[in-house]
């Protein structure tokens, strides 16, 4: 973005993503000392975390121009950059496979999809919807489902099969650059929405104690082929579509 093109507007809606990112890289912080110092992780902790929340600011930056003309971010993107942080907490815990950290990876986890709720509610609610907010959400999602998938494998809950559950978005958007009929958006539909839930939901099971090895991976598998079906129906609509926009 060139500073010299700002209108007011930009302007105004480039300060208020700086100060939510801010805040919430303080946030981050704060939490990141006080998991190193209770649950007894390594100092690599702190920095692993923020780098991974550096990440997430990055995507909203590369995204903000498209939330134009609402001159501020807006609590929704704001809880969707909270449970960005989150993400960045629990990518703070790869390395570090403790069995105890089963239970505050999922607790963490559980609360980021909590709020997964929450987001797409105040953005109707207050009328700022926006392409950058919907690609934020899902950029937040795929990133949140990855770790997830990575955290289970490293607890040895599920093989490494179980990582194809955070691939599957990234091998998607690979396919759209190679194959320009799948290069288009998908309507709203309950079934994605559900099908990404019902994901999340069993991975964040699969981190918890109670779910063991025996079970995990049924667990995971059971999600994954659900994930995958949800992916071809997507793909087959997509090229139904653009056979019917041929001359």
């Amino acid at each position: 973005m060139n500073c010299s093109s700002l209108q007011p507007d930009s302007t105004s809606l480039t300060l208020s993503a700086a100060r939510a990112v801010a805040m919430g890289g303080l946030a981050v912080t704060l939490l990141a000392v006080a998991g190193h110092r209770s649950l007894d992780l390594p100092l690599r902790f702190i920095p692993q975390t923020l780098l991974g929340f550096l990440g997430v600011a990055l995507v909203l930056a590369v995204l903000l121009p498209q939330h134009r003309p609402w001159p501020r971010l807006g609590a929704a993107n704001g809880v969707t950059l909270a449970r960005g942080a989150v993400a960045a907490l629990l990518m703070g815990l790869l390395g570090h496979a403790e069995p105890s950290l089963g239970w505050p990876a999922g607790l963490m986890a559980l609360g980021a999809l909590i709020l997964d709720g929450v987001d797409g509610h105040l953005a109707r609610a207050s009328g700022m919807v926006s392409r950058c907010g919907a690609r934020f959400d899902m950029e937040v999602d795929a990133l949140f489902v990855a770790v997830l998938a990575l955290l289970v494998w490293q607890f040895d809950k599920a093989g490494a099969w179980v990582l194809l559950s955070g691939l599957m978005r990234y091998l998607f958007l690979a396919a759209t650059l190679l194959w320009p009929p799948l290069n288009r958006p998908l309507p709203f539909s309950r079934r994605r929405q559900t099908v990404c839930v019902v994901q999340a939901v069993a991975l964040i099971l699969c981190l918890t104690p109670p779910v063991g090895p025996q079970l995990s991976p049924w667990l995971a598998a059971a999600a994954l082929g659900g994930l995958i079906w949800s992916f071809i129906l997507d793909i087959l609509w997509l090229l139904h579509q653009s056979r019917g926009e041929r001359p």
